[in-house]
């Protein structure tokens, strides 16, 4: 018996899993869900009215780990670690641990305290070049659509489109308020979450990044035919997630009571010397 356990579609919290389409189906290009959150775009005094939807979905295959014996899935209960027994929601507390096994413990009432004001604002503060912007900061992309505000919500998007601007802004969502950007995308408005500073590691961080050996002139050419014999345009649509599809396929031999090979892969080759490879590469590119 083999479970598939879906992801979560709509909003967060939702209980409504996603609909993961099967190999061969026509790949979905999202659904026009209700929002999950409303309130206003603040630009000084002028607010545009808009609701936020989900823009992407995690369609990953995930499993549910059950008992061998009769199939069932398994249940996760709340076992102290030093008593060993099941303790109920009633006699749970919330707390951060400080130093190793030592925790601050906090009441509801004191996390509420310190809990961002939720005041159903996209509070923007400033207007950058959108392509000023460094992505490994952005975080989880939202559509924005308007809420009885098609005039105001167009004037923005077309003023941005024509700038090439984006607003920069917070948004208090459940529990955390985030940096926000607003980008015009696909003729709408796009919020995508921001990452905090502190939340990236940078690569000088590496030491081994600190000394690196400067690339032999012979080996620079050759990697740069490489590349651009590799170059071209990007779609995302070329790209496809084999592993869900292969375990999906999986799935369907498994019900059709098919049994199942599992057949060693072949051993990788030994790296080459990095000249020869390069040459390798270049001479299997230019057959093509």
């Amino acid at each position: 018996m083999i479970d598939i356990s879906k992801e979560n579609d709509l909003q967060p919290g939702s209980q409504k899993p996603a609909e993961i389409p099967h190999p061969g189906e026509s790949a979905p290009q999202g659904k026009a869900g209700r929002p999950f959150w409303s309130g206003t775009i603040t630009i000084g005094l002028v607010n545009v009215p808009v609701r936020l939807h989900t823009m992407v979905r995690d369609l990953s295959v995930s499993f549910r780990l059950l008992h061998r014996t009769d199939g069932q899935p398994l249940r996760y209960d709340r076992v102290c670690t030093k008593d060993d027994k099941v303790i109920p929601w009633a006699e749970t507390v919330k707390g951060y641990e400080v130093r190793k096994g030592e925790y601050v413990i906090f009441e509801p009432d004191e996390l509420k305290a310190v809990m961002p004001e939720s005041n159903r604002k996209i509070r923007i503060e400033k207007f950058v070049y959108y392509l000023s912007l460094d992505p490994v900061y952005f975080e989880t992309p939202y559509i924005l659509t308007p809420d009885r505000s098609e005039e105001a919500y167009n004037l923005l998007v077309t003023a941005l489109k024509e700038l090439g601007r984006a607003a920069i802004g917070t948004i208090t969502l459940r529990t955390k308020e985030y940096p926000v950007v607003v980008h015009v995308y696909g003729g709408g408005l796009v919020l995508t979450t921001l990452r905090y500073a502190d939340e990236v590691s940078s690569p000088h961080a590496f030491e081994s990044l600190a000394a690196l050996p400067v690339p032999k002139e012979a080996e620079l050419t050759l990697a740069k035919r490489i590349i651009t014999d590799l170059s071209g345009d990007f779609s995302m649509a070329d790209y496809h997630d084999r592993y869900r599809e292969a375990v999906l396929d999986l799935i369907d031999k498994k019900l059709a009571g098919e049994k199942v090979v599992y057949a060693e892969p072949p051993q990788p080759e030994e790296a080459k010397e990095l000249m020869q490879a390069l040459k390798e590469t270049l001479s299997s590119l230019s057959k093509k």
